[in-house]
């Protein structure tokens, strides 16, 4: 269970001065077997600061922790003991129908599958996180196609995704995640069903973004693509091994 005293806020991160969008403090991620013993220890005490702005990759091999480390960024899970602070609130403590509300507000996710409704316009599927939010319709539209435009889909409005490319759908899935206006993307191996040409067209549109000023978290099992990033997170057996920082 999460820790249940009060911890207070993060500071600013102490060597930027920025202030801080995700800070792990003391988290360990356990798993049970049904007799209460202990299955793995998933993560095993981690702390880690964030901060608005910075272009993160978490790398580590299969069983270090990254993908239960990304969950409980992306709150999609929560820590056994410890605290999270996401925009300076600690989500680990939130009730399940705040915290999802929460997630929703703070967190743009983009996956290897892009994930787009078939049946629906490209606008329409951009619309999905803001129809969930209770925006109104034409308020939705309007930011859908904004946000299309900001990673050079405006002329593709109208579409369905069967007459997109793979590039051109996970561009809309980007623009999905980003019509929230987030406070931090979360992108799990997002270039892994393309062709390589079309995987540095959409680098490109993270790298474009982060220049932007958006906080970005990127599963990556690439060096190459961990090059690009401001700052590289390697994970191993449940603890940061060590940090490499790229400016």
């Amino acid at each position: 269970m999460a820790s249940l005293t009060a911890q207070p806020a993060p500071v600013p991160h102490e060597a930027t001065g920025v202030p801080t969008v995700c800070s792990l403090r003391g988290v360990k991620k356990i798993y049970y077997k049904p007799d209460g013993s202990v299955l793995v220890e998933a993560l095993r005490g981690v702390d880690l600061d964030i901060p608005r702005g910075q272009y993160v990759a978490i790398m580590g091999p299969s069983g270090s922790g990254k993908s239960t480390l990304m969950n409980l960024l992306g709150c999609l899970d929560r820590p056994t003991f410890g605290d999270y602070f996401l925009d300076d609130k600690n989500v680990a403590t939130m009730p399940d129908e705040e915290l999802s509300q929460y997630r929703g507000q703070k967190i743009g996710f983009i996956f290897q599958a892009f994930n787009l409704i078939s049946q629906l316009k490209i606008e329409e599927n951009v619309e999905v996180p803001l129809f969930y939010q209770g925006v109104h319709r034409a308020e939705r539209h309007r930011r859908a196609v904004g946000a299309l435009e900001l990673v050079g889909l405006r002329d593709r409005v109208g579409h369905r995704p069967r007459e997109l490319s793979g590039g051109q759908q996970q561009r809309a899935a980007i623009a999905r995640a980003l019509v929230t206006s987030p406070v931090v993307l979360m992108a799990d191996e997002p270039t892994g069903n393309l062709d390589s040409s079309t995987g540095r067209a959409i680098l490109e549109v993270f790298d474009n973004l982060h220049k932007g000023g958006m906080t970005i978290i990127m599963v990556t099992h690439d060096e190459a693509i961990a090059e690009r990033c401001q700052r590289v997170v390697r994970v191993r057996d449940g603890v940061i091994e060590r940090e490499e920082h790229r400016g």
